[in-house]
């Protein structure tokens, strides 16, 4: 299965309580359909009394089945709590756009889209201002 496809088969499930197992995620989703894999991530801090961040990614094996756990799941009440079950977003690479490190200009995607064309604005800008200038070496007029 492609990321693409993957992506779409997976659901976020938000407002998690905290005393909520991966078990009990399984449980709730398994009759929509196959569940290939239920990622409930940990705190960054290990010495958080926290299990889990209050949010899990359950991967189905078909998109229809994660469309039919977001219609029936979203806003049901779970562990006391209402759920936000949505379609999960792929997540964006660290080496494009306005996060990363890299300049936008040296990103291959920027470049793609905005280098073509380069010649044809210098050319429907006219001559270039700065062409005969080069025999001026001081700012003023020239001396007599």
């Amino acid at each position: 299965m492609s990321d693409a496809a993957r992506w779409k088969a997976t659901v976020y499930v938000g407002g998690l309580a905290p005393q909520v197992t991966n078990a009990n995620v399984v449980d709730a989703f398994i009759p929509f359909g196959e569940i290939v894999e239920v990622k409930l991530p940990k705190p960054d801090s290990s010495n958080s009394g926290e299990t889990h961040k209050g949010f899990a990614y359950v991967e189905f094996e078909d998109s229809a089945d994660a469309k039919e756990a977001i219609d029936n799941m979203d806003q049901a009440e779970f562990f006391g709590r209402t759920l936000k079950v949505s379609q999960a977003k792929a997540p964006k690479s660290a080496q494009e756009g306005l996060g990363s490190k890299t300049a936008i200009w040296d990103q291959e995607g920027w470049l793609a889209e905005n280098a073509e064309g380069e010649g044809e604005l210098q050319a429907a800008s006219g001559p270039d201002p700065m062409q005969g200038l080069e025999d001026l070496d001081v700012a003023g007029p020239k001396q007599q």
